[in-house]
């Protein structure tokens, strides 16, 4: 008796276990649940990327969820790259000056002077030239650039008070350079005696005295306070400061070509909105310091990209830059 009741009961149930999972399987693809990518980025919070990431994170929702990892907490600053390279990280904002460690080539992208602002770097990456040194990341190190991530042009902030006209006067200052052969030679360009150190320890470094300055985009000033230890601002201009948005290959392979375009249009949206809030910015926080009672003037400029493109031009990494290609890059308009 018990057998004849207990078997209809575990007929229905396999019957309706066969039912969910035929229903399962025939859910449309926007019922599964987002793939996973981890985002990792040296900027903080309140930095205006983190807003254009936020932006990029709602537009590819439905097919992905970006966590972020800001303030260099899941990856120290300059591990990223290597980081996405063994699939332990799929998304980061990477620097050019770590592309150049392993693509000497890059280092002509990392040289003082180079860009005149936001638009020449964007043409630059639009045009083909920029294409095959893309191209370039992308057979050698076997990442996807979706594009530059442009945070402001890079000026000098000093402590003192000694006024700063040509390379020459910053004969001696200590200056704080993110660590990293691609950047002591930018510090060295400009005349410093350049001194690596972590971005996250550059306010009490100048607050001890440990270094006489630090060169940074203003927002990037503002974000992290260094203008209350700083006494002026010399406006040099030295390096329109990118990062470039890169995916982990084996994300990018393993989405469909439609997938992949929503993507890179996701990308191309936030990175523009960026760029144009970069731009606002500077020209606001130039001022706002003024107010709050740094020195801030433009020196000769003409003086240091003459000495900063001499002493690239002498310097083992131009050996690798790709021939002709400086020339193109200053003729685009």
């Amino acid at each position: 008796m018990n057998h004849s009741i207990q078997r209809p009961i575990a007929r229905r149930s396999l019957l309706g276990a066969g039912a969910i999972l035929a229903a399962a399987a025939s859910l449309p693809a926007w019922a599964q649940a987002p793939a996973t990518i981890r985002f990792a980025a040296v900027f903080s919070d309140k930095d205006i990327r983190a807003e254009m990431m936020n932006q990029f994170a709602k537009e590819v929702a439905a097919d992905f969820k970006v966590e972020m990892h800001l303030n260099s907490t899941l990856f120290r600053q300059g591990t990223e790259l290597v980081a996405l390279q063994r699939d332990n990280l799929e998304m980061g904002n990477i620097a050019p000056q770590d592309i150049s460690k392993q693509v000497p080539a890059w280092s002509i992208l990392t040289s003082a002077y180079l860009f005149r602002d936001a638009n020449h770097l964007n043409t630059f990456f639009a045009s083909e030239q920029g294409a095959q040194m893309k191209k370039m990341v992308e057979d050698q190190l076997k990442v996807k650039i979706l594009g530059p991530t442009f945070f402001g042009t890079r000026h000098v902030g000093l402590k003192g008070k000694k006024k700063i006209n040509t390379p020459a006067d910053l004969a001696g200052v200590k200056l704080r350079m993110p660590p990293g052969d691609a950047w002591q030679l930018l510090g060295r360009s400009l005349g410093a005696n350049p001194t690596p150190m972590a971005y996250a320890e550059t306010y009490t470094g100048l607050q001890t005295g440990a270094i006489d300055g630090q060169d940074n985009p203003l927002p990037n000033v503002q974000n992290m306070k260094f203008n209350e230890v700083m006494g002026q601002l010399v406006l040099t201009s030295h390096l329109v400061g990118f990062d470039v948005l890169t995916v982990n290959m084996k994300t990018w392979a393993g989405m469909s070509p439609a997938k992949q375009r929503a993507f890179q249009a996701a990308a191309d949206k936030a990175i523009a909105w960026s760029t144009a809030e970069h731009q606002k910015r500077e020209a606001e926080l130039a001022e706002s310091f003024r107010k709050g009672g740094l020195d801030v003037y433009v020196p000769n400029i003409a003086a240091f990209r003459e000495h900063a493109q001499k002493v690239y031009l002498a310097s083992d990494e131009a050996k690798a830059w790709p021939a002709g290609l400086l020339a193109q890059i200053n003729a685009m308009k």
